[in-house]
């Protein structure tokens, strides 16, 4: 599958340059603009996948350029992500939700917690396949379709939650994963509750794994690292 197309939108140099490695790690094809025209012209020349948008560019604001987009033809169809600032209300957010916006992300926000809602947003799309339908590791088989996981070809019985918990961590394995993103990903980016939340299914989740229960890692401060070796 060809690389998918970012195009991101914000008048702050700093935070283009970090979105743009960000999404350049995870594979992505980044464009970037600092304001209206250039955002509106990359858009149609560049075949752009999606699109994430500061909702302040001065004169011509995100709820402008969106509008724009969504009434051309040729752009219509691009999903886009709004980034709007901490004081922004509720009304604001549904403004660009009604103007076409698929999202939004309010700064300050983390990197992967974006990088979660493009993706979200692009398999809704059906722009990106969805994930592998086994996860391996030295000890564990997981089936996705199947709901099934194996533990040295025996049968495991997990919660939804675990389940989910442990295909995460099976499909980046060695990567810290911190818990507002296995909130993201499993609870869903509305979900309010306190992300220690994650830690008493991770304890569960151990307990379950026996003696393979020490390949999830604790990452003081951050969130755990899956490591079966």
């Amino acid at each position: 599958m060809n690389s998918i197309k970012v195009l991101v939108v914000d008048d702050e140099p700093d935070i283009l340059i970090l979105i743009k490695d960000a999404l350049t790690e995870e594979d992505f094809t980044v464009f970037t603009a600092r304001n209206a025209a250039t955002a509106i012209k990359l858009s149609s020349e560049k075949n752009i996948d999606m699109i994430v948008l500061d909702l302040e560019l001065g004169s011509v604001s995100g709820w402008d350029v969106c509008n724009i987009l969504k009434i051309n033809e040729q752009t219509k169809n691009i999903p886009i992500i709004m980034i709007t600032a901490k004081h922004v209300t509720t009304d604001d957010i549904v403004r660009g939700l009604e103007v076409g916006a698929d999202d939004y992300v309010t700064k300050p926000f983390k990197l992967n917690v974006l990088i979660a809602r493009i993706n979200a947003v692009l398999r809704r799309r059906g722009e990106i396949a969805q994930p592998k339908k086994v996860l391996e590791s030295l000890h564990l088989k997981l089936h996705v379709d199947e709901h099934k996981i194996m533990l040295n070809k025996k049968e495991m019985v997990l919660t939804p939650k675990e389940f989910r918990i442990l295909s995460f961590f099976l499909s980046k394995q060695g990567v810290v994963l911190d818990r507002s993103y296995l909130m993201e990903n499993i609870w869903g980016y509305d979900y309010y509750g306190n992300t220690r939340t994650i830690d008493k299914h991770v304890e569960n989740l151990r307990k379950k794994l026996g003696r393979y229960g020490k390949c999830i890692e604790t990452v003081e401060g951050v969130g755990y690292r899956f490591t079966d070796t």
